[in-house]
Order: C-alpha cells, then sequence, then structure tokens
C-alpha cells in the first residue's frame, strides 16, 4: 500500500465506529486487529448461515413430511369446494384503481407487549389492512383489535402442528369471526381448519412453498396437480414461508393483498438481553445442557447477540430465529420495487437493506390506510 494512502471520514461517522469499536473489546487496540476481526466474523457467519439453512431445511423435510401429506389429503375435498386466496387479490376486480395501501401484520413477539402496541393499534385511526398471524389473534382481539375497528382484517394460518387449533379455539374468534378473513395453507392441520369454520372465518386456500425446487416429483408439483383436477383449473396461489407464520403473513400482505407497504409488529425473530437463557436454548426443543459454557465459541456461534442500530438495542438469536430472520431479510430485499417493509416492532432483528425502521407511533401517524 503506498504511504501516502489515506481517505476521509466524517466526524459523525468516526464517533459511531469509536464507540462500536469500544463496544466490542477493542477500545484500546489497533484499528487493523478490529476491522480484520470484523471481516473474519463476516466470513464465519456466511458459513454458520449456510449450516443452518441445510440443517433447518432437513429437520423440516424429516418432521414435517408426513403432516403435509396427510393433512392435504383429509383437506382436498374442502380445498375443492372452498375459495382461492386469488379471491382477495384486489388487482382482479374490474372496478380496482391501483393506489397506496398498507398493510400491518400482527405477530406475537415479545416486543408487542413490552410496547403496548395492540393497545396503540386499537386507540388509532388506521385505516389500512390488518393482517394477524394466527398465534396473535386471541390477543389482538382481546385488545380491540377487530374486525369491527378495521374492517379489511385477515389471520393467516400455516402451520401443520394440531395445537395451532388453539389459536382459534376461543370465546372472542366466535364473536368477531365471520367478519374475518382466513388465510391457510393446504397442508394445516383439518382440525384447525374446522374449528376456524366454525368459528365464522372464511376460508380461503393457497400453497405454502416447501420444495417446489425439487422438481415434479416434489410434494408441491404433486399437491398442485390434484387440485387443479376439479374447481380449481387455474390452480392455487403460492407463497414462500420462510418457515412461519410471521414471514408468510408479509408476503400475504403485498403478494396476495397487493399492499404496497407492509408494517411489522410483534415480528422480533430474536430475544432480548433480559430473556433468560433457559427459555431462549429450550426453543423449538433445542437440546443443549444449561451449564453450556455460553463464552465458548460454538455457544457464540448457535446463540450470536447482535446490535440493533436503528432501536439502539441487542438482540439474542437462537438457530431458528437465525433461519427465520436470514429467510425474511433475504426475501425482502428479492421482493419487488414497489413494496415497502417497515419494521415497526421497536426491537428485534429485521433491520438492514430496504428495511424501513420507525416506531408504531411514527407508522400510524404517517401511514393511515
Amino acid at each position: 500500500m503506498p504511504d501516502d494512502f489515506n481517505f476521509t471520514i466524517g466526524e459523525t461517522t468516526f464517533a459511531k465506529m469509536l464507540a462500536r469499536k469500544k463496544e466490542m473489546g477493542f477500545g484500546d487496540k489497533e484499528w487493523d486487529k478490529w476491522l480484520d476481526y470484523i471481516f473474519t466474523q463476516n466470513d464465519t457467519q456466511k458459513s454458520t448461515q449456510d449450516i443452518i439453512e441445510r440443517c433447518m431445511k432437513k429437520l423440516y423435510d424429516e418432521q414435517f413430511y408426513d403432516y403435509w401429506v396427510q393433512n392435504f389429503a383429509l383437506n382436498l375435498n374442502n380445498i375443492w369446494n372452498e375459495s382461492s386466496a386469488k379471491e382477495l387479490d384486489p388487482t382482479k376486480g374490474s372496478s380496482y384503481k391501483m393506489q397506496e395501501h398498507s398493510a400491518l401484520v400482527i405477530g406475537r413477539g415479545p416486543s408487542i407487549k413490552k410496547n403496548k402496541h395492540l393497545e396503540l393499534l386499537a386507540n388509532s385511526d388506521y385505516n389500512g389492512t390488518i393482517v394477524c398471524c394466527d398465534g396473535a389473534l386471541i390477543t389482538a382481539l382481546e385488545a380491540g383489535v377487530t374486525p369491527e375497528k378495521f374492517s379489511n382484517f385477515y389471520v393467516v394460518t400455516i402451520d401443520t402442528q394440531d395445537v395451532i387449533k388453539e389459536w382459534y379455539d376461543d370465546p372472542i374468534v366466535d364473536k368477531y369471526g365471520k367478519k374475518i378473513k382466513g388465510v391457510f395453507s393446504t397442508v394445516v392441520n383439518p382440525s384447525t381448519v374446522e374449528r376456524a369454520r366454525q368459528a365464522g372465518i372464511k376460508i380461503h386456500w393457497l400453497h405454502a412453498l416447501f420444495d417446489h425446487g425439487e422438481g415434479k416429483k416434489s410434494f408441491n408439483q404433486t399437491s398442485a396437480l390434484m387440485i387443479r383436477a376439479k374447481n380449481h383449473p387455474n390452480g392455487l396461489p403460492a407463497i414462500q414461508t420462510g418457515g412461519n407464520v410471521g414471514t408468510s403473513s408479509w408476503f400475504v400482505s403485498w403478494q396476495i393483498l397487493k399492499c404496497s407497504t407492509v408494517a411489522l409488529i410483534g415480528i422480533n425473530h430474536g430475544w432480548t438481553e433480559d430473556d433468560p437463557w433457559e427459555v431462549i436454548i429450550s426453543h423449538g426443543k433445542t437440546s443443549l445442557p444449561l451449564d453450556m459454557d455460553k463464552n465458548s465459541p460454538i455457544f457464540k456461534k448457535l446463540f450470536p447477540k447482535i446490535y440493533n442500530p436503528e432501536f439502539n438495542c441487542n438482540c439474542i438469536l437462537d438457530p431458528i430465529f437465525q433461519y427465520y430472520s436470514i429467510a425474511l431479510k433475504e426475501f425482502i430485499t428479492r421482493s419487488p420495487n414497489w413494496v415497502n417493509t417497515i419494521n415497526a416492532t421497536e426491537g428485534g432483528c429485521i433491520f438492514g437493506k430496504r428495511i424501513k425502521c420507525v416506531t408504531l407511533r411514527q407508522f400510524l401517524t404517517e401511514y393511515h390506510n
């Protein structure tokens, strides 16, 4: 490198770099060592992410494939006779006029309670679309976020387990069900779908893309052919899921409902520093001893702590949340240019390229419909 090598950094940027360098334990060390550490960590992170993605895909395939097939077979007659999620696409109507619409996705992450987001939303004059993850439905309705106040109200379910039925098994769901539109994957457990029907929720079906990339012999290809055999000659719409209902709801918001702005609350995909390690380690039935050395390299790879500069907080990830967040952030970067994604959780790890981070109050002030 030439002796006269130099570059210019603004005072504000330099101050941030000094603070971050100190925070990472390199305050009294050479800049070269700190930068080398960052580059090494980035390379390691990419390698770790690849490993986690492969392991999670194998886990989902082995654990859920049989459920996909069984649930689909039991749902097929109802799929043939009920509505496609295509019917929810507003652009299909002859009178539709293209304009800006927003959707607010409601998850059940810890930030929603910590920041009293449901209460804030319930008392707002927001007139956009509500897309509620199934696990947040009862809590949202109880907080006053109902289809009587927010007329464009949807609930999304993609998971195969029969325990998901619990998210619909409540008198308050029965009270408002007839005014809620449901978006369900073809592989949802039939008992879950039936409980939603009993509450008056109208079912709209779509495909969750699990193994579409494996070609004509994939489950997605086979199930799509069977559905087109009767009553749905053009098939059902299909979305990526990212392995969770939060990411699926983000897809539904713009891909099905054509909302150009999609805001997220309760979609943390991570833990706070206040959460106990026994809870973090046990997420997704992770089998690790509680007394494991938390300073060991392998532990730090499995449960990295990352700094969210947008909300000035730290976030702890586990292997499942790493998988979820990597997928969602990648999907966001690849989404059409007209899609605007806003993280209004005021925490978590969803930040970066093409993600605008604001408080929920700011979002509600700026977006009314």
